[in-house]
């Protein structure tokens, strides 16, 4: 069972490194481990959950006047704005829970109770993925400049968008903002609108989610006897306004830095991470 100084230590690396493109999801399972917690765990993937949930209400409250300005402004925007979010989304769920699936019934196929969130504390899997969007970030950072650069996202870049963000749903490790703001600049979309639209997705990809890992915290204490879930879920919502205030700050320094024309410094971060997971995968082994 967690207790709340720990919540609220996962719940700062959460907000922190969450809305910042450096995969919150890795960072949060190194520390799980540190502290000997289990990441799998259906408690530790709802908690984990529901620190997204937190900073799911810090972009609210941080792109809502954006967003009224950009995309509220008129029922053509707005019309526009849906679509582009429709779009992004389904491709992402397509290649997100088509993963899933292949995962479970293919790869996994023959282990008993196979579940993809077996593999969230797997440290070779995080060490590839931080990498490989590592990677994507540098790359984009430093091609953004030679670029032509477009005004507004199209159906072509959404589809990209959401494809590259379905592969954040399974792979802990490759962020989701890193992955698809990284995307949106190598099609040369602004920087300001692009910042929104992805984290537009990331409001819109969280209550799946949610219901998900709810579904599967019932069903394991259902099946372990427990009677209420009340003591189970009261660390979560402690943890969720944690990493709701820590979404805040990261959010400012995020702008900052991506309008700055310093993206890919993010990027050089994750490849630090990799490595250092390297070693400490090397030496566990």
């Amino acid at each position: 069972m967690l207790n709340y100084f720990q919540v609220l230590i996962l719940a700062i690396i959460q907000g922190a490194c969450e809305l910042l493109p450096v995969s919150s999801s890795a960072h949060v399972i190194i520390a799980e481990k540190i502290m000997g917690l289990n990441a799998s765990s259906p408690e530790m993937t709802m908690l984990l959950v529901m620190l997204h949930t937190g900073t799911m209400f810090a972009v609210l409250v941080y792109y809502w006047k954006g967003w009224k300005r950009d995309y509220f402004s008129s029922k053509a925007n707005i019309s526009d704005f849906v679509k582009q979010i429709i779009i992004a989304s389904f491709f992402t769920a397509v290649v997100g829970f088509g993963l899933i699936e292949f995962i479970e019934k293919v790869l996994m196929h023959g282990v008993k109770n196979a579940q993809v969130e077996s593999l969230f504390s797997n440290l070779l899997i995080i060490m590839i993925a931080l990498a490989a969007v590592g990677i994507l970030i540098i790359y984009s950072g430093r091609r953004e400049a030679k670029i032509q650069r477009k005004e507004e996202i199209k159906s072509k870049q959404s589809i990209w968008i959401g494809i590259v963000q379905g592969l954040a749903i399974p792979f802990r490790g490759f962020s989701r903002s890193g992955s698809t703001i990284s995307t949106g600049l190598l099609f040369g979309l602004p920087k300001q609108k692009l910042e929104e639209f992805s984290f537009a997705l990331a409001v819109v990809l969280t209550p799946p989610a949610i219901i998900r890992e709810a579904y599967r915290l019932i069903k394991s204490q259902a099946l372990n006897g427990h009677g209420s879930l009340l003591h189970l879920f009261v660390p979560d919502i402690v943890g969720m306004v944690f990493s709701f205030i820590a979404g805040l700050f990261a959010l400012k320094l995020l702008s900052r830095l991506l309008e700055g024309g310093r993206w890919q410094w993010f990027g050089y971060y994750c490849l630090v991470v990799s490595a250092v997971l390297f070693a400490f995968y090397v030496k566990i082994i």
